[in-house]
């Protein structure tokens, strides 16, 4: 067959990837529950480990004031949707076999009541996260990918020991607000979405930007993209749907990686 042969694929005979519906809530929950033990698996393939902190939740499709998380004390690296741990309203685990970390109960608990839209909340200590949130500063539209969180994430500037109160927690909520992203002085990053995916790219991409930013910092004076380029760009790269789009290369990744995840 020669280059002169080929003709364009006509474009409704193309796949493009979309985000799954549901026939029962036990599918939905089901899937949640897979994205949340790949994403888990995937932070810690990235280092985002710091022995028992970090924690990402998914909330119950069906029972809404509870949610799914990685156990206590286990590794990311190991953890399988047989593992995770089902907890209500009142920080009781209900379904699952470990415990539940204490600040995950409270920081993702009252987010999960803030914002009852977000399906899935991701937080842990990752390095240049942590390196950043030293700064008390936010994350500059420096980069394309970094102005996802443009004008889109808060600070919560304050710290006063591990997180083990709602109310502290309550506060965090707070200075989430709207936004997809928080960066927690002297502490980390958080990032939400309306879906596992989006929750864990946002996590991804946050932190790489800010190993950017602190990058470029150390090297010298930065140019930093102007309001009305880094909007634009905002809407370009910082959407919903793109949150979970973004994910889908990681989910394809680990699940042929790692299959176990899914046991």
């Amino acid at each position: 067959m020669s280059l002169a042969d080929l003709q364009p694929v006509p474009s409704e005979q193309l796949t493009f990837p979309t985000p799954p519906a549901f026939d029962s809530v036990g599918d939905e929950r089901r899937h949640r529950r897979e994205r949340l033990a790949a994403a888990l698996r995937l932070f810690g393939r990235f280092g985002f480990e710091e022995g028992i902190a970090g924690h990402i939740t998914a909330r119950d499709p069906e029972h809404t004031d509870h949610f799914w998380v990685n156990p206590f004390g286990m590794s990311f690296r190991h953890v399988r949707v047989s593992d995770l741990i089902l907890v209500n309203h009142a920080g009781e685990v209900v379904e699952g076999r470990h415990h539940v970390n204490q600040a995950a109960f409270a920081i993702h608990s009252m987010i999960h009541r803030a914002r009852p839209e977000v399906v899935a909340a991701a937080h842990s200590h990752s390095v240049y996260g942590k390196a950043l949130s030293s700064l008390g500063t936010p994350l500059e539209p420096l980069t394309q990918d970094a102005c996802a969180f443009y004008e889109d994430h808060g600070l919560f500037d304050d710290y006063t020991g591990v997180v083990l109160e709602t109310e502290e927690g309550r506060r965090i909520a707070r200075a989430l607000g709207s936004h997809k992203a928080v960066i927690l002085r002297n502490h980390g990053l958080l990032t939400v979405g309306e879906s596992v995916d989006s929750a864990a790219w946002w996590f991804v991409t946050m932190e790489r930007s800010c190993q950017a930013q602190l990058a470029a910092k150390a090297a010298g004076p930065t140019v930093p993209i102007d309001h009305e380029n880094a909007k634009l760009t905002h809407g370009q790269v910082g959407s919903e749907f793109l949150g979970w789009l973004n994910f889908q290369p990681l989910w394809d990744q680990i699940l042929r990686a790692e299959p176990d995840l899914l046991d």
